[in-house]
């Protein structure tokens, strides 16, 4: 199944359910959250006399309002290398918050502070049933299903330290969505991920390649704290990033950015 945290034509806060070109609202839900299991969303009533087209749709970030938004850093090998890095046996991990997050087709109102602001398509995790130290063995039973992330960086506050998260945690500047899609819906590790800015490709890689798996990350992760219903896992991005382009490719007024993860779903959004 497919699901949004969305607003339905009165302007009321709504989940809903994907079906066809369709949104229908679910009865007693208004998003996706530490709440909406997989047993909630599916025994919820559909409103099938209140749905709206999916492409008049105001959608919001997937997950609103999660507990927790862990990222991981140089999860491509493509990408260590470009980045001039080593190999870890340890992921790279920081957060962001719910105030950084943005609608899957919003303008991105970026800040005026940064010249160096930068693009990172990423497979995003949500996290379905909660947990402490979960083996990998178990980590696929707590994943409700998948969506979309723009990791978009401030670079020139980013490396103002050997901490990345003044310049990853900028308000509303991380579009996630436009769906989730539950995991029984997709084989995640036989997908695609690509960054188009302005209709160029750049960023294309397959979520096989990444360096630590869900798994992995969910059982790592889940050692120094309980993951809940809701939390997102952003997995990381392929190589292309702008800040190592030559010269480089840093996002400006105007510009239009679009991810994709196939199976999964795309965002876009205008750079204003």
């Amino acid at each position: 199944m497919r699901y949004a945290s969305t607003y339905d034509t009165n302007g009321d806060p709504v989940v809903a359910e994907v079906q066809g070109d369709l949104l229908v609202p679910l009865a007693g839900l208004t998003e996706l959250g530490p709440f909406t299991t997989a047993q909630v969303l599916a025994a919820a009533e559909r409103r099938t006399t209140d749905a709206f087209p999916a492409a008049d749709a105001d959608l919001r970030p997937v997950v609103p309002n999660p507990a927790k938004v862990i990222c991981v850093g140089l999860n491509y090998k493509a990408h260590i290398e470009e980045t001039g890095r080593s190999d870890s046996d340890y992921p790279v991990l920081f957060p962001k918050f719910a105030s950084s997050l943005a609608g899957p087709y919003a303008a991105l109102d970026l800040p005026g502070e940064s010249t160096e602001i930068d693009y990172e398509g990423e497979l995003t995790v949500v996290i379905g049933a909660p947990g402490r130290r979960i083996s990998e063995a178990d980590a696929q039973a707590h994943v409700l299903g998948y969506t979309v992330a723009n990791d978009v960086s401030m670079r020139d506050y980013q490396y103002k330290t050997h901490q990345w998260m003044q310049g990853k945690a900028w308000d509303e500047c991380t579009p996630v969505g436009p769906y989730l899609v539950t995991a029984d819906e997709v084989d995640i590790t036989a997908q695609a991920i690509s960054t188009t800015v302005n209709g160029q490709k750049v960023q294309e890689s397959t979520i096989s390649l990444l360096i630590f798996s869900i798994p992995r990350l969910i059982s790592t992760i889940s050692e120094f704290t309980e993951l809940r219903t809701g939390d997102l896992i952003l997995t990381g991005t392929p190589s292309g990033v702008g800040h190592r382009r030559k010269p480089p490719l840093y996002l400006k007024s105007g510009d239009v950015v679009t991810v994709e993860v196939t199976g999964v779903g795309a965002l876009r959004n205008t750079i204003v």
